[in-house]
């Protein structure tokens, strides 16, 4: 039963990876196409087109990564390519979550009604902050990623060389390393961004939400269809928060739980740690108008190559 259940939930993840990789690959080759063209982008296409990238980065490296560790456990323990792979899953981690986070703001500030003067003020200034922001998040994570490196680096050579302090065993040692020095940088570096992410998209699903019950008291067609929008935006947000909050959990789990490579839920945990990174990206493309054209505009150019 165990190969059974190994192989059904590899394929799962392999699935999900590469809808995830093409349907990243897919928001940034649209947006590149516009910014090229256009000499421009819109601040929350900018910052969806920073999101997609990294995502895209993060399968590819996480991919490769878990079908590395899978096949060869031994030697990618003790290997220097764990250090490297480790370090770019933490920086793309990082700066995925911190985009998310970018991209719910500017979602928030696009489509709220707010008559607050902060709200106002925020609103004015924040397209102009868009750069800073993705920039800064950038920063954050090359920071975060050094710290995760000099942790791994520190367990890295204690494993060898069986040189760390105090009368303990390197199990202990390393246990006691996670509990107060990974942990709390994980925490304290996901919990800011997570917070804002709450806060911005709570915000606008309450707005929307108070805008849907001031909608269904008129009849008339024209708002009866943006109604439906509405209903359709509200869908999409709670989605991505629901998606969102999973992805922010099992990365925490992820730090705490160890799930080694033989047991049968092994891909399983891999799946859940990229299902947001792999759905959201659908769900963007489903919802968007400008997406949605372009991918018909491709089937139907597959379609007819197919054809002649």
């Amino acid at each position: 039963m165990q190969p059974s259940l190994t192989i059904f939930f590899m394929l799962v993840f392999v699935l999900l990876c590469f809808l995830g990789i093409l349907a990243n690959s897919f928001i940034v080759w649209v947006l590149s196409r516009e910014w090229l063209r256009r000499g421009r982008l819109m601040p929350w296409d900018a910052i969806l087109l920073s999101l997609s990238g990294s995502r895209f980065c993060q399968q590819c490296v996480g991919l490769v990564s878990s079908f590395y560790f899978f096949l060869h456990l031994v030697e990618y323990s003790r290997s220097v390519a764990r250090q490297l792979v480790g370090l770019y899953l933490d920086f793309f981690n990082s700066t995925t979550f911190w985009f998310g986070t970018w991209l719910s703001v500017a979602f928030c500030i696009k489509i709220a009604n707010f008559s607050h003067p902060a709200f106002l003020w925020l609103k004015w200034r924040f397209p102009g902050l868009v750069p800073w922001l993705l920039l800064g998040s950038v920063l954050i994570s090359f920071i975060v990623t050094l710290l995760f490196f000099c942790g791994n680096y520190m367990v890295y050579q204690a494993f060898f060389t069986m040189n760390f302090s105090g009368d303990v065993s390197f199990s202990e040692w390393s246990k006691s390393l996670n509990s107060h020095y990974f942990m709390p940088l994980k925490l304290s570096t996901m919990v800011i961004p997570c917070f804002i992410f709450l806060v911005s998209i709570l915000l606008l699903i309450n707005s929307l939400r108070r805008h849907n019950q001031r909608m269904q008291h008129n009849t008339h067609g024209l708002q009866e269809s943006s109604a439906q929008l509405q209903n359709r935006a509200l869908q999409s947000l709670i989605s991505f928060l629901i998606l969102y909050v999973l992805s922010f959990m099992s990365l925490v789990a992820d730090a705490i739980v160890f799930v080694p490579s033989e047991s049968p839920w092994y891909w399983l945990w891999q799946s859940v740690l990229y299902l947001c990174v792999s759905v959201h990206p659908c769900i963007l493309i489903t919802n968007n108008l400008k997406f949605r054209g372009m991918f018909r505009q491709l089937l139907l150019l597959a379609r007819g190559f197919w054809v002649t």
